[in-house]
């Protein structure tokens, strides 16, 4: 499949390879692996510094307070712990969409047929992994806490684009099952 070609094909940030008279010189299937598996790897990066205590409830809420305290300035701390908590759910949620979409867009677009034809089970299995590993390491950093629920939300947002690119790519009849 040529993410490259065609009028109709994903915006070009999805689009990981590049055609040239000279595709299969190493050099330019270095940097074709790059460009499709350089964004997942530097989202992981991200995830993990968002895992260090500088990212704990404590540590966000005191940017996060002043600011909705800014915007709506009659909110009880009641309600200003509760939007806090529901926007650090929703992160957890994003950071793992953005996961699922970053995996999608280099595992079906592999030089590996394998992984091409099992993009959706590797990329699940990825963040999977990646969920726990994050609580797990979370376990260790003094301000924060593991939390097994965490991993479901961060598991729901790759799930959820996953599934969401799944679509897509049936839509566009670029999958073929």
């Amino acid at each position: 499949m040529d993410q490259g070609s065609g009028s109709g094909s994903f915006p070009l940030l999805f689009q990981p390879t590049m055609n040239s008279a000279h595709a299969d010189t190493g050099k330019t299937k270095t940097l074709q692996r790059l460009w499709r598996y350089g964004p997942l790897l530097l989202w992981m990066v991200l995830i993990s510094i968002a895992s260090t205590s500088e990212f704990s409830a404590l540590n966000t809420s005191q940017i996060f307070r002043p600011v909705i305290l800014w915007i709506f300035p009659n909110l009880s701390e009641e309600r200003v712990a509760a939007i806090h908590f529901v926007t650090r759910k929703l992160a957890h949620f994003s950071e793992y969409a953005v996961l699922g979409i970053l995996a999608a867009r280099a595992f079906t677009s592999s030089a590996n047929a394998f992984i091409q034809r099992h993009w959706f089970q590797i990329a699940i299995l990825l963040i999977i992994c990646y969920a726990l590993l994050d609580e797990f390491h979370q376990s260790f950093v003094p301000s924060r806490t593991a939390s097994i629920f965490d991993s479901a939300i961060d598991v729901a947002g790759g799930l959820t684009a996953l599934l969401i690119f799944h679509r897509w790519q049936l839509r566009r009849g670029e999958l073929h099952h």
